[in-house]
């Protein structure tokens, strides 16, 4: 984890041979949120990129680098405050040419904050 404390697991379920659901906790006090922003936190992107990659290397059991990140379409701001507890639905795929290919939607309670289609690559 990049990013001590961040977040934690509290749930995770395989769903079928490539789709996961996890649901995760968001530390509200970390860090990260006194700078963006300070009275107002608000995820940051590039921190929802790393989550979706850690989770990813967890269920691949590889170590990944992003090759390509296409469709990034945050719909909703994420208030750890308000909102700490994410589902995170993966679908992952592994390629033969040493790629993983993942299709993510994030939210928070019935609202849609994140959807997003990456490809990595296997290090």
């Amino acid at each position: 984890m990049i990013l001590n404390d961040f977040y934690k697991v509290l749930s995770e379920e395989k769903v079928s041979d490539s789709k996961y659901n996890v649901t995760i906790l968001v530390n509200e006090k970390h860090e990260v949120f006194k700078g963006h922003f300070p009275g107002n936190p608000i995820m940051p992107g590039v921190c929802m990129i790393q989550i979706i990659k850690e989770l990813t290397e967890k269920f691949t059991q590889e170590s990944l680098l992003i090759q390509t990140l296409t469709n990034v379409k945050f719909m909703a701001l994420i208030n750890p405050e308000a909102t700490p507890e994410l589902r995170l639905e993966l679908d992952i795929t592994a390629t033969e040419d040493n790629l993983v290919k993942v299709k993510n939607t994030t939210y928070f309670n019935d609202t849609t904050a994140l959807k997003l289609s990456t490809v990595f690559k296997k290090i």
